[in-house]
Parts: C-alpha cells; sequence; structure tokens
C-alpha cells in the first residue's frame, strides 16, 4: 500500500516548483477545487473544478494564466490611482535592545531599534518610496496592512516579490489611494511576534470628521526576549516541534536570490538563517511553556488563544509602566486603535467614557456609540471620546488570558489606576463589526456576485494543524477571480477556534452567515460595514463580497500568525 505523502512533503515540492513572484504566476499554476461557479453558470451552488475552465479571456489569452505580480494589469490599475508628491522614506529592521517599561529591558528585533517603529504619517494620492534596510540575521519583507497596494509591492515573499536576505535591501514604491488606520509588519515566518510593526496613518484632504486630538493605540502580545522565550520556541512547541510545517507559512514557499530559504525568524547566521529544520527533528524548547492551557472566552465561544504571553502592551509598555496621553477635560479624541498581537483579542474600553465609532479597517461607518470594542489581530477601529476631568484607565483585556494591557488618557490631577484595573465599561454594551452599517461614500452598490468560493477552516489544537480544506498552504494552489467581478468568498468554520481571517490588497463587504444572499440595502447601497479582516467564531459561518478591481495574486489567511505559520492560508489570483 503506498503511504500517503506527508504536509512537509507536499509543501516542500510547493518550494521546488514555486520560486519566486515573477516565476510564480504563469500559465499552468494549478486551481484550487473548491472555487465556486459564477453566476448563471450551469452549478451556480456547486464547486467548480478550476483545471476544467480552459476559456479564453476578452484579450484572447488562455484563462489558464494569472496575472503576474509585477504585469502590465498591475501597471495600469497603479497608473489610474491619484498621484501626489512622492515621500521619500529609509527604514532599517535590526536586532534591538527594547525599554517595555518598568525595568523590563528585551533583546528583540525592531524597525529603527523602537517598537512600535515610528508612526508612518501620509495623505492620500502620496507614493510611498521606502527603502528597507534589512540587519536581521534572516531574511524578511514589509506588508501594508489594509492599503490596496500594487501587488509587487503587497510583501509576500515567494509570491509577490523574493525575501530581502540579510544585508540587503528593498525599495517599495506605491501610491496611497485610501485614507485611514493601517499598520506594516513583515510577512515571514512569525516575525510579526517581535518588535517588527508600526502603525501607518493615511489622512484625507477632505476629513469632515471634527476632533481637538488624535491618539494612536498600539495593542500587542509579548514573549520575545522575556526568559529565553521566541517566537519560533512557541511555534515549535506548539506545532510540537515539526516547526509550523517547515516549507510553508508566511515564508510562502519562496526561495532568496541566492536559493536560501526566507527566514522565519530564528537567531541565525546570514548564511543559515535557520528558517527550515530537518523534517521530524524537535527542537529543545526555550524557555518556559507558553502554551495556553485554560484559556477560554464567552465572548468569542473559544479559546481566546493558543499562546500565554507573559505581558501585554499598549504603545510598547506593560501595565506596570503605562504610556500616558495629556489632553484637556472635554476635547473630543480621535483614537486609532490597532491590534497588532500574534495571537491575542483585545476587549477595549476607557474607563469613565463611551465611544463613538466612526471607522472599522479604515473606512467610515455610521456613528454608533459603544463602551467597549471587541478587536482581532489585524483588526482596527476609529472612535471618538469626548473628555472628562481627571486620569483614566484605556484598558484592552486580553481576551479569555485573564490579563490586559494598560494606557492613560490624562486630562487633571489624580492617582492613576492600579495596572489590574478593570473599568465597567468592559462588561457594558460592545458593538460588534457586524452591527454596523458603512457611511454611504464607501457603501458597495448593491449587486449579485459574479462567483461564489467556499473555504472550510479546519484543524485542531492536538494536531496544530490549521488549513483551509484540510490543504496546508500551497503557493501553486489558487482561487480564480477575474477583474470586474463581484466575487462572494463564503467561510464555514468547523474548528473549535476562532480566526481573524484578512484577505490582501481589497476591502470586503460583511454580508452575514452563509447561506442565502441577504439583500441588506439602503438607498440601492448594500449595508454592510467595510473591513479587510474579520473575526469567524467557531462552528459558524460568515459570506462576504468585494469587487475584484486590483489585479493581482493576493494571500488570504488567518491572521493568528501561528495559525497562518502552520497552514491556514491561501492564494486569491486574478485569471487574465
Amino acid at each position: 500500500m503506498r503511504t500517503p505523502p506527508t504536509r512537509r512533503a507536499v509543501l516542500g515540492a510547493a518550494v521546488a516548483t514555486a520560486g519566486t513572484a515573477a516565476l510564480a504566476s504563469c500559465s499552468g499554476e494549478s486551481d484550487t477545487d473548491r472555487s465556486g461557479t459564477k453566476s448563471g453558470s450551469a452549478n451556480p451552488g456547486g464547486t467548480n473544478h478550476g483545471g476544467a475552465d480552459h476559456g479564453t479571456s476578452p484579450r484572447g489569452r488562455s484563462r489558464g494564466e494569472y496575472v503576474s505580480p509585477d504585469g502590465e494589469e498591475v501597471a495600469a490599475a497603479e497608473a489610474k490611482r491619484p498621484s501626489g508628491p512622492v515621500r521619500k522614506i529609509d527604514l532599517t529592521a535590526t536586532p534591538s535592545r527594547l525599554d517595555l517599561g518598568g525595568g523590563l529591558v528585551v533583546s528583540s528585533w525592531a524597525y529603527d531599534a523602537r517598537v512600535p517603529g515610528q508612526e508612518l504619517r501620509l495623505s492620500v494620492g502620496d507614493t510611498v518610496a521606502l527603502n528597507l534596510a534589512n540587519h536581521l540575521p534572516a531574511a524578511t519583507t514589509l506588508h501594508w496592512h489594509g492599503l490596496n497596494v500594487r501587488n509587487d509591492m503587497d510583501g509576500v515573499p515567494g509570491l509577490t516579490q523574493k525575501p530581502i536576505r540579510p544585508g540587503a535591501e528593498f525599495a517599495y514604491r506605491f501610491k496611497v489611494s485610501h485614507p485611514g488606520t493601517y499598520w506594516f509588519h513583515p510577512h515571514t515566518g512569525v516575525q510579526q511576534d517581535r518588535g517588527l510593526y508600526a502603525p501607518l496613518i493615511v489622512d484625507d484632504p477632505k476629513e469632515t470628521l471634527k476632533y481637538d486630538k488624535e491618539w494612536v493605540v498600539v495593542l500587542d502580545d509579548w514573549v520575545d526576549g522575556v526568559d529565553g522565550s521566541t517566537p519560533d520556541s512557541v511555534l515549535d512547541e506548539l506545532s510540537g516541534g515539526r516547526g509550523g510545517m517547515d516549507h510553508g507559512g508566511m515564508d510562502h514557499g519562496g526561495m532568496d536570490d541566492k536559493g536560501d530559504t526566507g527566514g522565519s525568524g530564528h537567531g541565525g547566521s546570514p548564511k543559515d538563517p535557520g528558517s527550515r529544520r530537518n523534517p521530524g527533528t524537535a527542537k529543545k524548547r526555550s524557555g518556559p511553556s507558553r502554551i495556553a492551557r485554560n484559556s477560554y472566552s464567552e465572548l468569542l465561544k473559544s479559546h481566546g488563544g493558543n499562546v500565554a504571553y507573559p505581558y501585554y502592551l499598549i504603545n510598547g509598555r506593560i501595565p506596570k509602566s503605562p504610556t500616558s496621553f495629556t489632553a484637556r477635560p472635554g476635547d473630543r479624541i480621535r483614537l486609532r486603535i490597532i491590534n497588532a498581537g500574534g495571537d491575542t483579542p483585545f476587549r477595549v474600553a476607557l474607563g469613565g467614557h463611551r465611544m463613538t465609532i466612526t471607522h472599522t479597517d479604515g473606512y467610515p461607518v455610521r456613528h454608533t456609540t459603544t463602551d467597549a470594542l471587541l478587536l482581532g489581530m489585524g483588526e482596527r477601529y476609529d472612535v471618538l471620546v469626548t473628555a472628562g476631568d481627571g486620569v483614566f484607565p484605556l484598558t484592552a483585556l486580553a481576551e479569555g488570558k485573564r490579563a490586559s494591557a494598560l494606557a492613560l488618557l490624562r486630562t487633571g490631577k489624580g492617582a492613576a489606576p492600579t495596572a489590574s484595573v478593570r473599568p465597567k465599561e468592559l462588561d457594558g454594551r460592545l458593538v460588534e463589526a457586524r452591527e454596523l452599517a458603512p457611511d454611504e461614500s464607501v457603501a458597495l452598490s448593491v449587486r449579485e456576485p459574479d462567483r461564489t468560493i467556499r473555504f472550510r477552516m479546519t484543524g485542531t489544537m492536538a494536531a496544530y494543524d490549521w488549513a483551509f480544506d484540510h490543504k496546508p498552504y500551497n503557493p501553486r494552489q489558487r482561487h480564480p477571480v477575474e477583474a470586474g467581478e463581484r466575487v462572494r468568498l463564503e467561510f464555514y468554520n468547523v474548528t473549535e477556534m476562532w480566526h481573524p481571517i484578512h484577505l490582501h490588497g481589497h476591502s470586503f463587504g460583511l454580508v452575514g452567515a452563509a447561506g442565502p444572499r441577504h439583500r441588506a440595502t439602503r438607498r440601492g447601497q448594500a449595508a454592510w460595514a467595510r473591513k479587510d479582516t474579520a473575526i469567524i467564531r467557531p462552528n459558524s459561518s460568515l459570506a462576504v463580497e468585494f469587487n475584484a478591481d486590483n489585479p493581482g495574486l493576493w494571500m488570504l489567511h488567518c491572521h493568528n500568525i501561528y495559525h497562518s505559520d502552520v497552514g491556514m492560508m491561501t492564494v486569491v489570483g486574478y485569471r487574465r
């Protein structure tokens, strides 16, 4: 009897055949076997096996070809974006000693030796010309989370670009077309769970929102450099020494231009970044166990997360030494809140205040008042508060993990609350994204989907085999779409774990549960909040829809970086 190939063997084959970005998009690449049919086809509710679609595009090319990340279609889409001044920026990724407050200094990796990295402030129409110098001992990239950039600047190694090897540099250049709250981080291994992240704010020259001050709030969970732990040792422990599927994960099966695999974040030398380990070889854990064994969130009906972090941060500081934001009583403050964590959902509230939600994931919504917010990894919310008089705790509860992060709003005299303060607003009204309606300026038009693609989210904690449809990430497997289509994605979470799902290069409307399409409309527009990252609870479903208007090869993945690194991601690819 023939022994089935292991996941490592399958992914290893993908590495051997995928190559780098420009080579990975030619004809002959395989389609997934779970792509839905186009509306009006002979089998509108069934499954379309991609290999059977051999039609011809309007240009006369084979529809088996995919748009290359640096192809003419990508260049044409970029040319249509608004043009403005060029913003030249230099950024260095380097090993760093980071002061997290309260005497806690850790060795980690960071941008320009600070955490979070320096806020990048842009305006709609700016052209970003950012040069990243990689001084790390492993390959890396930059992903612009939530920005609909041109495909070859999206920062996915082995799919849209070559990994940036140690000692090398890469010049990112793209136009910024939409205002909002975003952030950037690596898309390589579990590097994001170090100090490699920073906020990215795009201002709107036509902004109508009125406020006096702005407070950018970055939430994070922290393990790197504490008692010998690293994100890679955490991944080893979670995956039983399998190394998070050595040939998959957020390295995306790519190879750098010397033929070395891009580093997943291990502290090796430039010649041996340590991102690949021998199959079946368990790596000795460094530091104490970091598995969250008793994590449960009633709000998420699930484990809060897989990792028991020793610290939770707001703007790079632990609760015993929180950052403070100073304002005057009565000031109207815009908070831009970003969850940059690797494995932690945060429930956020500002003691003594209610919040008015104005945006989610960079897109405006009809203003809605709430006491608390829930942010999965990668999500962002903008809220307005009218400041009271005194000292108030901004608490980010690590959902299901019995810990929290803290920052302070200071508008007057008063004693600072303790690190463990839990404002009553955390247990008040909590408005989630599915309850929000889009502002009319960004609402999608009402339109029947041209294509439906269905995904089953699979895996268990015991096996740590997270994937879509039991298939770990393979860069050759693409879910085909075509430019101009309205695409519907249906997710069926059959696991016992919640997952925050993120789509690169696009925003989508939150339609609701998968199944029959609900026509929730307002003035001819779909009444669905626009987002790029969405929470899907266990044993539930979610449908989203987007307009296929940004050609290329785009990642779709769980933004729990440990889940994605072992295989819960795939590619949505534009066909010519």
